[in-house]
């Protein structure tokens, strides 16, 4: 499961907890009516009369506590304007560079705001509230928190690598008013249970802290269909203010964010993304062969702690040992590998001042390093977003760094991989809608539940994750037809321990007889269909997960859930018949088309950035709405200022329509009915239904890569004699 999960308690044993937060609902209520603080959700500015306004003018609570818990001195940038928009009652969006401060924005107030209200003399002791931080990495979030604790910060996280024992002292601390900041991820917004929750914390959520908030937006670099999700779970748990932070937004992208959370276009903080002392340099190359020597002459010139971006994870591998071959101290790094390995090797690389990490972009999300010398791309970034994200790594100390950019004709063809990879065809949208909005699910009625097996429906569909959850959102959130609630698991399997059948026999409660009724065991492991269990024995679900989650932390059992399904409740009439799904199927693919569309634009962005004859430094700050300073058209240390060339990538000319493959591949897909595919096979795209054909294996995947994918996709419809995919 996802960032979600239930901390060793099943999702309805998670319920339960709630019941711990319910005596503090009069509490809630009592603050809702008292509070000098309007949700942000209605744009509610301080008046001059409002206690907060005098803070405005007096913040020295904010100044010492950046002082005593974190140890600078002052503020930079536009921090301090952006805490006081936050006091004052408002929400605000950051658009500050990498490394620039964000997080102290959140922290500051959610550290003073007792001292405030007691100042004020407005709340007692533990009814100060918590600021809600919602980011997408566990890592990320493991990191903030662990710094934050080490400074005896009351701070945690809810996430899927906690014990249940650590899940219940966070309730606990929440119960008692202990709490500063809680952390989770986007996904949690799902769980029927944790928004309960939130609405009962003990003086409510002051800050809902939003982090990498570009992701909200649908037309942005990196859209996460749970982020549009986030804006209406501030206004269901009343958040009194909200605050939306990037490194990396346009105009438009930050336009999408102060829409969703209505923040006033005054409260739209945004800093210079250029950098003086970053050298932006790229070079091009007929083949990545032909650039392994520049590569290394380059490392040789600019020695120091240095990324290496590549975009396989099986590259990372292969570049790390090159160079080690070449005498430099290099290390491999990707999403793939062990939580322990990446661990080791971040700390590894923060310690050292030489070593060089190939990595993928799951590498440099919250490594504080000041001294990285230099930052290489040696495939080509997805977006200028993530480029500028990506060099913003490097010289945070001040001091001159390079960040180098090497493009070939091959990693055009590689980003146009990513780039096709997640659009389905329309006939498989069609066949997952009508599955979904089948004959038994239209009759139930509007509130009630049903269930999908996500993974089952990839592989049925063929349609990548990414591309159904993006679906569904469109479904709940455009569409508003239905509403993500939490997962549930089918299927626990445990291990019994020594001690289980004792127990179990003994167990008179009427969910351990039912465990013990329909536990069946398999050679060593027992299992047990919950909702099976639930029907036959004629007791809630909920009792029967509670047992198994009590006999797992008693030691009893190991237990190990699985076959998830995500449930989702119907919020209005579902299409009636398959002529009104078809709309909904024209509507969500045309939606699609223009996302892929807007991937490969966003790699002409990035070529147009270093093949223009203009600054580069400029360039990119004019992407992002900004420009150099005093207006100044050049920055004097890129590669366009340095040389006046242009840099021209090398793409190899297209090659003659290969006919001989073409009509293999159609020879050895017999099933004709998507085009689709047969152009990914051809161009070497997988997806679930050609791994569960084991074409990906076949000498035809890729066989024809050196051509147009669209040139492809048009002969193979032809072909097929289907239109519209």
């Amino acid at each position: 499961m996802s960032d979600d999960d239930n901390f060793g308690l099943s999702s309805d044993d998670e319920s339960a907890m709630v019941a711990l937060l319910n005596d503090q609902q009069d509490q809630s209520n009592k603050r809702k009516t008292e509070s000098l603080v309007e949700p942000a959700a209605k744009r509610i500015a301080t008046s001059s009369s409002s206690p907060y306004a005098t803070l405005l003018i007096c913040n020295n609570e904010w100044i010492a506590a950046l002082k005593r818990a974190f140890g600078f001195k002052c503020f930079q940038l536009k921090q301090e304007q952006v805490i006081n928009t936050l006091i004052s009652g408002q929400s605000a969006a950051v658009v500050f560079p990498t490394g620039g401060g964000k997080s102290l924005c959140f922290q500051i107030p959610a550290l003073v705001f007792s001292e405030i209200d007691k100042d004020l003399n407005i709340r007692g002791p533990g009814e100060s509230g918590i600021t809600l931080v919602v980011s997408p990495l566990i890592a990320l979030m493991k990191d903030q928190v662990d710094a934050l604790v080490s400074r005896g910060l009351k701070a945690a996280t809810f996430d899927s690598t906690k014990t249940r024992e650590e899940y219940l002292e966070t309730c606990q601390m929440l119960k008692k008013g202990e709490l500063k900041l809680l952390y989770c991820a986007p996904e949690r917004l799902n769980n029927e249970s944790f928004i309960e929750q939130m609405k009962q914390v003990r003086g409510g959520v002051r800050l809902l802290a939003v982090d990498e908030a570009h992701c909200i937006s649908e037309w942005g670099h990196a859209f996460r269909p749970d982020y549009l999700k986030i804006a209406r779970f501030a206004k269901e748990i009343d958040a009194e203010r909200v605050i939306c932070l990037t490194a990396t937004a346009t105009p438009q992208v930050a336009e999408d964010i102060c829409h969703a959370f209505d923040i006033e276009k005054a409260n739209l903080f945004r800093t210079s993304t250029y950098r003086s002392n970053l050298t932006l340099l790229a070079e091009s190359g007929q083949t990545k062969q032909e650039l392994y020597p520049r590569l290394f002459a380059f490392l040789r010139e600019n020695p120091g702690s240095t990324i290496v971006y590549v975009t396989l994870q099986k590259q990372t591998e292969a570049l790390a040992a090159d160079l080690r071959r070449q005498g430099f101290h290099a290390k491999a790094f990707h999403a793939g590998m062990p939580t322990d390995d990446k661990t080791k090797l971040q700390d590894e690389f923060l310690a050292s001042d030489k070593m060089i990490m190939v990595a993928t972009i799951a590498f440099g999300m919250g490594i504080d390093k000041a001294s990285i010398r230099s930052v290489v791309h040696f495939n080509i970034p997805s977006s200028l977003e993530s480029y500028s994200q990506e060099i913003g790594r490097a010289g945070r100390d001040g001091k001159p760094s390079n960040c180098m950019f090497y493009v070939c004709g091959e990693d055009i063809h590689l980003r146009e991989l990513f780039s096709r990879g997640d659009l389905c065809s329309q006939s498989s949208l069609r066949a997952l809608l009508n599955s979904v909005f089948d004959k038994e699910t239209r009759r139930l009625p509007v509130g009630d539940n049903f269930r999908v097996n996500h993974s089952a429906q990839e592989k049925d569909f063929d349609i990548r994750s990414t591309t159904l959850k993006n679906v569904f959102a469109q479904l709940e959130i455009t569409h508003g037809l239905i509403r993500a609630t939490t997962p549930v698991y089918m299927k626990y399997s445990y291990k019994a321990e020594p001690q289980y059948l004792s127990v179990i026999s003994e167990d008179r409660s009427p969910g351990g007889e039912a465990v013990r009724r329909f536990g069946t065991k398999k050679t060593s492991i027992y299992h047990i269909e919950v909702d099976s269990a639930a029907v036959a024995s004629g007791i809630p679900r909920t009792d029967i997960i509670r047992k198994l989650n009590d006999l797992n932390e008693g030691g009893h059992i190991t237990l190990s859930p699985s076959g998830v399904y995500n449930v989702y409740k119907i919020a209005k009439a579902l299409p009636p018949n398959k002529a009104e799904v078809e709309k909904l199927v024209s509507s969500i693919y045309s939606v699609m088309v223009i996302r892929e569309q807007s991937s490969m634009d966003r790699t002409d962005d990035m070529l147009n950035l270093i093949s223009g004859k203009a600054c580069f430094s400029r360039a990119l700050a004019q992407h992002f709405g900004d420009e150099l300073p005093d207006k100044k058209e050049i920055c004097g240390h890129c590669t366009w200022c340095l040389t006046h060339e242009a840099v021209v990538p090398k793409i190899p000319e297209k090659s003659p329509f290969d006919m001989a493959r073409f009509k293999a591949i159609l020879k050895a897909v017999h099933d004709r009915d998507d085009p689709r595919l047969l152009a990914k096979i051809a161009f070497g795209i997988s997806s679930p239904r050609i791994t569960k054909l084991k074409l990906g294996r076949s000498p035809l995947f890729g066989s024809i890569n050196d051509h147009d994918f669209e040139s492809l996709l048009r002969a193979f419809t032809k072909e097929c004699g289907s239109l519209g995919d």
